[in-house]
């Protein structure tokens, strides 16, 4: 049994100016992938486009600007609206407190989503073509993120078994029996083992929208497992049919990834920009 060691959540201070370890992995999410799409440029179909369509570093800078916003607005939307609806609705300026707790993973994706449709459409591209290129790289920003999850000793797991040799003691979360740390897992799921298999899948060419829709359903599958092994919030608790509302917001995700692979497994057709 371990117990969780107490790390100071800033990294550096001088003076007034604290330098939190969560924002070094949020800059380490976003160049990886700034390196990873330079690195995707070279794939099928990126490389073999050029004139007017050809991708460029350029194209990666405005995406991640652009995929930044999305993810900071729609991951606080998504969570006032999917976690504290009431809260919110009762208190609606303190959305706009984006420095205080609370982001959703959910949200932030339709951000992202909202946010490859304004790029496609600035530059008359497929959506689905943007789609495709950014998915394989946001894996390892999600890894990136649950560090940082583990540095601020948040977000711990269910309580496990004493026998379980990595079952580690959070004394932040009220309780001295030893629980999953499941940051650990959903870094090893969601992040480096989903990177790995999007990576490979993505080297060679594919029908368009398939790449991003693995990343749906791969994300959906791996997070809703670690789930199972996650504390649920508090204030929520466990929701109908024994899952936790992580799982639930899930499960609109791999049934909408598994729609695109099957629209996407007939014959290729011609893509008008959007």
């Amino acid at each position: 049994m371990l117990t969780y060691p107490q790390i100071d959540p800033i990294a550096l201070q001088v003076g007034p100016l604290a330098v939190h370890w969560y924002g070094l992995t949020y800059l380490a999410a976003f160049g990886l992938f700034t390196l990873l799409g330079i690195a995707r440029l070279q794939h099928p179909p990126f490389a073999a486009l050029t004139g007017p369509g050809a991708w460029t570093r350029k194209d990666v800078e405005d995406i991640l600007f652009l995929g930044v916003a999305g993810v900071v607005i729609g991951g606080r939307l998504g969570y006032c609206m999917f976690y504290k609806p009431g809260y919110y609705l009762s208190h609606p300026i303190e959305i706009l407190a984006i420095w205080t707790p609370g982001m959703s993973f959910h949200g932030g994706l339709l951000g992202v989503i909202v946010a490859t449709i304004w790029f496609a459409h600035s530059r008359q591209r497929p959506w689905l073509q943007v789609a495709d290129f950014v998915a394989p790289c946001v894996p390892t920003g999600l890894a990136a993120g649950r560090v940082g999850n583990f540095i601020n000793g948040e977000l711990w797991g269910r309580f496990a078994s004493t026998d379980l040799p990595w079952g580690m003691v959070f004394p932040q979360s009220g309780s001295m029996l030893p629980r999953h740390p499941s940051q650990v897992y959903q870094f090893l799921l969601e992040g480096l083992l989903l990177f790995v298999l999007l990576w490979l899948y993505a080297r060679r060419e594919r029908r368009e929208g398939q790449v991003a829709a693995a990343f749906l359903v791969g994300y959906g599958c791996f997070r809703f497992l670690a789930e199972y092994f996650r504390e649920p919030d508090a204030h929520l608790g466990i929701l109908s049919l024994g899952m936790s509302m992580g799982q639930w917001l899930c499960l609109p995700m791999i049934a909408a990834g598994v729609a695109v692979w099957v629209g996407k497994s007939s014959p290729r057709q011609l893509h008008r920009p959007i």
